[in-house]
């Protein structure tokens, strides 16, 4: 079984191929993203964290729910898609840091707000990483897990079968958020997308 150190290289390097013309190769997922977020709810004048932002598509998204007087952080763990976020002018939306979404230099309880699209099922370590994004996010702040396309699309679209052990089904998500200080409040597993909405436990 590879290590945790090794499953994050291997994400690191699957995506640092792919970074420049990403979203080029993926024009139609906004109105998703935009949904994603509007389920997300961020507050006016709130704090939201896009983490594993890649390109930080959402942070535009993000910045138009917040407001001027909120704050937008993009995190990400490989640099070259944060250059590509960079080159596509993402930085005026939020602030952009390079840093592994499961040891985030960041402090507890300062998002109201969380976006992780396409991110649970890459984390070597999924219940550390949600974990560490309840730490960081406030009593009843939320939290989206996403994906522009639903679980099955996305397999087939890979050319294999949904899993039976895919961490994002509803019979392993629920406990798993349980467990991590989240309360699964909304799912849609559905042929269009993959959203998860999960509130903060406040104890």
């Amino acid at each position: 079984m590879a290590s945790i150190g090794s499953e994050r290289e291997r994400v690191r390097v699957f995506f640092a191929e792919r970074a420049v013309g990403w979203e080029t190769r993926y024009p139609d997922d906004t109105p998703a993203y935009t949904a994603a977020v509007a389920a997300l709810e961020p507050p006016p004048g709130g704090r939201a964290l896009d983490a594993g932002c890649g390109t930080a598509r959402a942070l535009p998204l993000l910045r138009a729910a917040v407001g001027p007087a909120g704050d937008v952080v993009g995190l990400d763990l490989t640099p070259e898609m944060l250059r590509e976020a960079a080159v596509l002018g993402r930085r005026a939306d939020g602030a952009l840091i390079e840093a592994d979404s499961a040891q985030l230099p960041l402090r507890a309880g300062a998002f109201d707000a969380v976006l992780a699209a396409g991110l649970v099922h890459h984390l070597p370590d999924p219940a550390a990483g949600l974990r560490e994004l309840a730490r960081v996010t406030r009593p009843g702040g939320r939290l989206a897990l996403f994906h522009p396309l639903g679980r099955a699309a996305l397999a087939a679209r890979r050319g294999h079968a949904l899993r039976a052990d895919d961490i994002r089904a509803e019979r392993q998500l629920r406990p798993l958020l349980s467990a991590t200080g989240w309360e699964l409040s909304l799912l849609d597993d559905s042929e269009e997308r993959y959203l998860a909405v999960a509130v903060r436990q406040r104890n």
